[in-house]
């Protein structure tokens, strides 16, 4: 209180020497005004209030009682406290004055306790909003930081879990513009086993540093940037502005960042931003290369969800001293339970060559790129004896035209136009349906890179229409095309649901349109274009599809890729679910990045599907290994093998030096140079 006084004694005198045409205010306002301020800018104003409401009370009572009482000054000190800590000591006072004293000071104590249980209330309260609203620091180190939320939040927590199962589990800390408990309740309704991973939800802002280091995130061993839902554009700059903040951060970060963009041209100005701890993952890219990919070889689509994802095996990196001046022939059947596909070679700064020479000698420092199932469960063994097999003279088929539909139009569809034309055979068509006028889309194709006129494998061929139409559709020639390419359209792409409705409805349609024209397409089939392989094997069964033309359907929520998969009514689904495996493993270790950067691009190394003829007799007997050592003559690295008779293909195989009997119609999964 004379705090507050004083306050008032030094504003009124400053406010009486102002100039006099100023706005006279009212003395209890003035007091009222200077009393709000000092209990809003000083944090501990209020119990310092009442910390001195308490002392003057126990003086004004000790005085009030020294004047009615025989007592000392300090004996009714001490007694007017009593009063005010116990109301009950009043009754013992004896006499008019001291009755009407002690009354009153017991009165006053009970205000004052009054207050004091409301500011422990309130105290208590507001650490308890704190801890529900996630306010609290998270004190964690070596935790996997995700910043964002979207629809692969769920698909990248699984992958994380089953990555961190082998360590018994692991640390991931959530941190978006949601609250806490909402984002918690979302969490415990995915169908998934964290598998002794734990998830900890934060609110905040990863614009805010302050919010950043709430996190912990100088302490983070990986930190991944989710892309916004909705326009693209939008997405990429808040990506942009988050980077800005991460690096930042005074105290540094001891792990990189994992940025997923939305748009491939916005790629350089992150890196440029971010530096070296910067890797990116464009999700429209990925999916795009990979629907490609897919188009021209159907039956990647499985076997890179096994590559990505953490279920199966994927890619990993180490150092193996014991492997040093070893020829990389011999590195490659030195694994018992992985496939080495490598070298992280140090005397060229650490980059990974895939898939190089046999001659290549390790050197003290290198690192070797495997495909096993976990990172602990492989190691070199003793160098294997393997029969020395005889290489088959046979040529690779020759790449035949094919004529693929593209419906939808997409933002990086320049881009999507540029890998096909590297990919496909000279003399292939790419037909062109969208509901963008014709005149527009040389105009959209320019502004986006593209000059048509150097397209040298392809010629492109434009088709106006709704992709939702019936009529529409039946205008195209459907029985004839080799793929079609449904993309989730640019003019929905702010909404993942309508997105998957509108490309749900496109496939429906093309199918049921197809089903109706089945006898033109029976003659069709009897012409040989779609290949050489015979109709029993698999890649024979992919490309032919049941007779149809394989449909890749582009599919944003993984709710309705489980739906489409369970009904098989789309021949392949690639969705965002792919995207998280991507976000994952780069988390994981960054160093994989630039393996599937090579492998996504139009040139270097990919993934291919071989038919078994172009390695073995029919019923001939040998093992992977041999097989190995055959594909090496053409510069190949074979990763795995689907039988004939098998749903699903079959990646870095056990006992790889037992032999077994194989068929023609069987087929390899390899990793050779782009054709």
């Amino acid at each position: 209180m004379p705090i507050f006084v004083l306050k008032y004694i030094d504003y009124f005198s400053k406010f009486r020497s102002s100039d006099n045409s100023s706005e006279k205010v009212s003395i209890n306002k003035q007091l009222e005004y200077r009393v709000d301020i000092f209990l809003s800018v000083h944090p501990y104003a209020k119990p310092l209030a009442l910390l001195v409401a308490t002392l003057m009370l126990i003086c004004l009572g000790g005085l009030a009682l020294f004047g009615v009482t025989d007592d000392s000054l300090a004996d009714c000190l001490w007694l007017s406290w009593t009063y005010i800590a116990d109301s009950g000591n009043h009754a013992n006072s004896e006499g008019m004055g001291p009755r009407f004293v002690s009354v009153s000071i017991s009165f006053g104590g009970m205000l004052i306790f009054a207050m004091v249980l409301g500011l422990v209330s309130d105290a208590i309260s507001e650490k308890l909003d704190s801890l529900r609203k996630g306010r609290s620091k998270v004190v964690e180190q070596n935790h996997t930081l995700i910043l964002g939320w979207s629809d692969k939040l769920g698909s990248l927590l699984n992958q994380l879990a089953i990555a961190n199962e082998s360590l018994g589990g692991g640390i991931v800390v959530v941190m978006a513009e949601r609250d806490k408990e909402e984002m918690e309740l979302d969490i415990a309704k995915m169908e998934f086993d964290f598998r002794g991973t734990f998830v900890i939800c934060r609110s905040g802002s990863p614009l805010i540093l302050a919010d950043l280091k709430k996190v912990s995130v100088s302490k983070a061993r990986a930190i991944v940037v989710l892309a916004e839902d909705g326009n693209a554009d939008q997405s990429d700059a808040r990506a942009l502005r988050t980077v800005l903040s991460l690096t930042g951060v005074k105290e540094g970060l001891r792990g990189h960042i994992v940025v997923e963009l939305s748009d491939l041209d916005n790629e350089v100005l992150v890196k440029l931003v971010g530096g070296e701890l910067v890797e990116t993952v464009v999700a429209h890219d990925v999916i795009g290369r990979l629907m490609i990919q897919c188009a021209r070889q159907p039956g990647l689509a499985q076997i890179w969800e096994d590559i990505l994802g953490f279920e199966n095996c994927e890619f990993y990196i180490k150092r193996w001293p014991q492997l040093d001046g070893m020829l990389f022939e011999d590195v490659l059947i030195s694994f018992p339970d992985a496939i080495p596909c490598g070298i992280k070679v140090v005397s060229r700064g650490g980059k990974i060559i895939l898939n190089p020479d046999d001659s290549y000698v390790l050197q003290e420092g290198d690192e070797v790129l495997v495909i096993a199932e976990d990172d602990d469960t492989y190691a070199p063994g003793p160098l294997t004896m393997v029969k020395e097999a005889s290489f088959l003279h046979i040529a690779r088929p020759a790449r035949k035209p094919q004529k693929i539909l593209l419906c939808g139009w997409r933002r990086d569809v320049d881009d999507m136009i540029v890998v096909l034309d590297a990919s496909l055979a000279p003399g292939s068509e790419l037909w062109m349906f969208n509901d963008v006028p014709e005149s527009e889309r040389e105009k959209k194709l320019i502004d986006g890179g593209l000059d048509t006129s150097r397209l040298v494998n392809i010629t492109l061929v434009n088709r106006e229409g709704n992709a939702v139409i019936r009529r529409h559709l039946e205008s195209l020639p459907l029985e004839s095309f080799d793929s079609i390419l449904i993309l989730a359209d640019e003019s929905v792409e702010d909404s993942a649901i309508q997105a998957d409705s509108r490309s749900l409805a496109t496939l429906l349609l093309i199918r049921d349109i197809q089903a109706k024209r089945l006898p033109y397409r029976e003659a069709m089939v009897t012409r040989g274009h779609r290949g050489s392989f015979s109709q029993g094997s698999w890649i024979g069964e992919m490309q032919q599809a049941s007779d149809r033309s394989v449909i890749i359907s582009e599919i944003l929520d993984p709710r309705t890729k489980n739906l489409l998969s369970m009904s098989k009514i789309s021949d392949y689904v690639l969705s965002n679910e792919l995207v998280s495996m991507a976000l994952a493993m780069v988390a994981e270790d960054r160093q994989i990045n630039d393996v599937l950067e090579e492998l996504f691009a139009e040139e270097g190394n990919e993934l291919h599907i071989r038919p078994a003829d172009l390695y073995l007799h029919e019923g001939e007997e040998l093992s992977f290994y041999e097989i190995l050592l055959r594909a090496r003559q053409r510069r190949e690295i074979v990763i795995g093998y689907r039988f004939a008779n098998a749903e699903r293909a079959v990646i870095n195989p056990p006992a790889k030096n037992e032999r077994r009997r194989w068929s023609v119609k069987d087929v390899f999964v390899v990793i050779t140079e782009k054709e």
